[in-house]
């Protein structure tokens, strides 16, 4: 039997976008949360540690230029010229207050005569707050699989949450081919990290060259963003960072950003985690077999086997992006995932595909547990 209670509402549908995270409170049995896509190794201990430790201090300010947490940062990012970028860094409260900040100062700068266009990337769904932030600022929304270029560009790399991946080259050769001279592009790489120990020669944060051209050449500003709210399983502290194209392009961010938005307990993590190297190298060697243990379990389901489910998304991601085929099916999984005490996050809400369910990599104990659940599908 359900010990369960009835979920309040904790989203307003008018104004906010859905996101995952939200039931595990109304929970009574709740076991693990399958509906968000932390890191199944959850919150490193030292930075707990230094958060918990920092709270001592809030009767004083946070450090107004986010330091030593920006640098330190900007090493984990840059391990051998990180003091030649770190200017082009910013910290914030969470992605989502960056990806505004970037929406707003395009809707200011760009130049156009027409109504400004935004487009995301060409996946079949991706990450909503990008196209909140747009449709707020009132831009013309386009279809991501478009041939039209667009003034701003928002793509999700690794896209949460169908698990698509462009390399870094096919990247590259994307945002030249859908953007205007003059535009904006944001490229979230919150989940880019779990790629390998080498993430960083797949990713932009190893562009600045490519960056710095495509501003002197075309007058295109190119942020990269990242939620680290996932990686190090901290979403409550609201963890963030963008890097721009140059260092005046951060200034000018910052110059409209809310003072204070990263708190203190919240810098302390950040100075500590990006030093737990052992963390990030279990990590990388758990999750690809975590993911393929949860995708064995399921794929053995009588209802697996007889809809034909589709799991999606690259080996190495903390998540899969599973296609139920069958609309009941899956309404009924996160029903029956919910009565069980691990919750997982329904692809009708936001992403508006009913058939779909999205499962977080976590340990053999919590999977044996979601999969008893569905045996009954």
């Amino acid at each position: 039997m359900s010990t369960t209670t009835p979920v309040p509402s904790t989203w307003d549908t008018k104004t906010q976008t859905f996101h995952g995270g939200q039931e595990y409170r109304f929970i009574e049995n709740f076991v693990e949360d399958f509906s968000v896509t932390t890191n199944y190794l959850g919150t490193p201990k030292g930075a707990l540690d230094a958060a918990r430790d920092a709270i001592s201090t809030c009767h004083h300010y946070p450090p107004a230029n986010q330091e030593p947490a920006k640098s330190s940062l900007a090493e984990f990012l840059w391990p051998t010229d990180y003091v030649d970028q770190r200017d082009r860094l910013l910290l914030g409260n969470g992605a989502s207050e960056l990806i505004d900040l970037v929406i707003r100062m395009a809707n200011k700068t760009i130049q156009s005569e027409q109504v400004k266009t935004w487009k995301s990337g060409p996946w079949d769904t991706q990450y909503k707050e990008y196209y909140r932030s747009a449709e707020t600022a009132e831009m013309r929304i386009l279809d991501g699989d478009s041939t039209e270029r667009a003034n701003v560009l928002c793509i999700v790399n690794p896209c949460n949450p169908t698990g698509d991946y462009m390399p870094l080259n096919q990247i590259k050769t994307w945002i030249n081919d859908n953007v205007y001279d003059g535009g904006f592009v944001i490229v979230d790489e919150s989940m880019q990290p779990w790629h390998s120990a080498n993430f960083r020669e797949d990713s932009l944060t190893s562009q600045g060259a490519f960056a710095a051209e495509l501003y002197a050449t075309r007058n295109i500003s190119l942020y990269v963003l990242h939620s680290w709210t996932k990686i190090w399983s901290c979403t409550g502290l609201r963890l963030g960072s963008i890097i721009c194209p140059t260092a005046e392009h951060c200034a000018g961010l910052r110059k409209i950003q809310v003072p204070w938005s990263v708190n203190t307990p919240a810098m302390a993590f950040m100075d500590a985690v990006v030093k737990d190297d052992q963390y990030m190298q279990q990590t990388w060697e758990g999750t690809s077999r975590l993911r393929l243990y949860l995708i064995d379990q399921l794929s053995a389901l009588p209802a697996s086997q007889r809809e034909q489910f589709e799991y999606k998304g690259k080996d190495f991601l903390s998540w899969v992006w599973v296609d139920m085929k069958n609309e009941a099916v899956a309404t009924e999984a996160v029903k029956l995932a919910r009565a069980a005490g691990v919750p997982v996050r329904s692809g009708q809400p936001g992403y508006q595909r009913p058939t779909y369910v999205r499962v977080a990599v976590r340990e053999e104990n919590c999977v044996d547990i979601l999969v008893q659940a569905w045996k009954s599908l």
